[in-house]
């Protein structure tokens, strides 16, 4: 079974160059005084309802009372202390965030979301804000399968409407079953009712090192490289202010501070200024 410390540093951070970043723009630029904080200026005052599904550990979950916590929730609260903004988290599930960004439910959405082009086509994207991945996750006693051809006429595992679920799709003769979420899926798998999840890497290693899912281990190498991104509407004018203040936010430190918090190394490596 992979470790989680050697698989993210190692493996995540190796094989897909750098899984954890440190900087959204490589800093591009020094980072404003709050007095004349470019994202303040623009967002100072507003409201902004964000919409996430809390059940995908570390990034969104709820805790002991409740409260949603996670690497997402802090990043979007940091983000919108320093636009001048008040953010207002809205659990929903997550093939319906982008429904709701369209219909103007909500503002925004940080939910662990890969930016693709096909969802590119309907909502924006902020710049990525974490670089990630997709894993294979087997049974413990399970050494057949280690690379997506080993899934061909296997039964599958997903969460419904992720990059995970399209992956699984595209293998041929296998069964695949949706979820609402991921630890779903995992704890499918765990029960011996599946031959194999297919799931974003962090947030596997976080559900089996947590001890949530017994008798899992994850397997191979990356299948993907990923971007995630915070989804907005169309032309959303609080773009540039979510930029301004993620990019403010690695620049000062914080950024790798809400990192170590949750995977507990310090962030490495540079993202790019865009996904595709």
């Amino acid at each position: 079974m992979i470790k989680r410390s050697q698989f993210i540093k190692n493996t995540v951070l190796g094989l897909s160059g750098a899984l954890l970043l440190a900087a959204c723009n490589g800093g591009d630029q020094p980072a404003a005084a709050p007095e004349a904080d470019g994202a303040a200026s623009s967002a100072a005052g507003d409201t902004w309802t964000v919409g996430t599904e809390p059940a995908f550990p570390p990034f969104e979950s709820q805790g002991d009372g409740g409260e949603l916590v996670g690497f997402d929730i802090d990043l979007m609260e940091a983000i919108g202390e320093r636009a001048g903004a008040t953010v207002e988290f809205q659990s929903l599930p997550f093939d319906g965030l982008i429904p709701s960004l369209q219909t103007g439910a909500i503002d925004a959405a940080i939910s662990g979301m890969t930016i693709t082009e096909e969802r590119e086509q309907t909502v924006d994207f902020s710049r990525p804000y974490f670089r990630a991945g997709l894993a294979i996750a087997v049974a413990e006693d399970d050494e057949a399968i280690k690379t997506l051809s080993d899934l061909e006429n296997k039964a599958i595992a997903v969460q419904i409407g992720t990059t995970g679920a399209n992956q699984a799709a595209d293998i041929p003769g296998a069964e695949v079953s949706t979820f609402d979420s991921a630890p779903l899926a995992l704890q499918e798998l765990s029960n011996g009712n599946v031959d194999a999840v297919i799931n974003d890497a962090p947030v596997t290693l976080d559900a089996i090192n947590s001890g949530n899912i017994p008798g899992v281990k994850v397997v191979g190498e990356l299948l993907t490289e990923e971007y995630y991104g915070i989804a907005l509407p169309s032309d959303s004018p609080n773009i540039e202010a979510i930029n301004t203040a993620l990019d403010e936010l690695i620049e000062d430190g914080t950024y790798a501070e809400i990192y170590e918090k949750w995977f507990g190394t310090e962030p490495e490596g540079e993202l790019p200024e865009s996904a595709l």
